[in-house]
């Protein structure tokens, strides 16, 4: 029985999913053609994230550690156990672009919208990588936060346990002296595990906006790095504790 339940929800979501996309989707349009209205079309995606977890009854819980200021770009940088993360990333409290899979890009409709007012990235090639981070340099620049997940994408086979970050985003810190917020999903790898199912299951959601780091003078790569990856996976291995009491 539950697991049929858990069929019905899954279907309930995936099509509430594709219409409420649909319903937006004209809007996304006006703000790709139209010069000036890239900022807006961002804004719409995280107003459409928060309605749709709306309209499938899914309470997230955002946790707040710092306070996001007015003007001040940052990097926020997630870890990524589910296709739940990029959507739910549209909680954070300021204008934000995010940097994604060039996968995406094939998926019909959705991948012209993500390209055009996001960033997609091929991690198989150099070029693109380079492009990404260059990319992402002239969003902060215009003062623009970039939302990224440092894993380079779903791998980790022992969620919440997370792999090693990449360097991309620490390098960009660095370069630019932007903040890092730290971001940790508690949940999604319960919520609709990366396992080829698409079976979710019914779970508050949670995120927590760690304090943000700074880049201090003698900082590095794998200082930052390893840094970030201690705060987010406390907080996973905390919340799970709980989750399993």
């Amino acid at each position: 029985m539950i697991k049929i339940e858990r069929r019905l929800y899954s279907i309930y979501a995936l099509v509430l999913f594709v219409l409420s996309f649909f319903l937006i989707y004209p809007f996304f349009l006006l703000c790709i053609w139209i010069p000036g209205w890239q900022r807006a079309g961002r804004k719409a995606t995280q107003f459409w994230a928060k309605f749709y977890f709306t309209i499938i009854f899914m309470p997230v819980k955002k946790v707040m550690h710092t306070k996001i200021k007015k003007g001040q770009p940052y990097l926020f940088l997630a870890n990524h156990f589910s296709y739940l993360d990029i959507a739910m990333m549209g909680y954070t409290p300021t204008e934000i672009m995010y940097v994604g899979k060039a996968s995406i890009r094939k998926v019909p409709l959705f991948g012209y919208y993500f390209r055009k007012l996001h960033i997609a990235v091929d991690r198989g090639r150099l070029k693109s990588r380079v492009e990404t981070m260059r990319r992402a340099g002239l969003a902060l620049d215009q003062k623009t936060s970039v939302v990224l997940f440092p894993e380079g994408g779903i791998y980790s086979t022992k969620p919440p346990e997370m792999v090693p970050f990449k360097n991309g985003a620490f390098r960009l810190a660095l370069e630019k002296q932007i903040p890092i917020i730290p971001v940790t999903i508690s949940y999604n790898h319960l919520i609709l595990p990366d396992n080829g199912k698409f079976l979710f299951r019914w779970h508050p959601a949670k995120l927590v906006y760690h304090k943000e780091l700074l880049p201090q003078v003698g900082d590095t790569e794998e200082i930052l790095k390893q840094r970030c990856f201690d705060i987010i996976q406390k907080q996973l291995t905390l919340d799970q504790l709980n989750e399993n009491r």
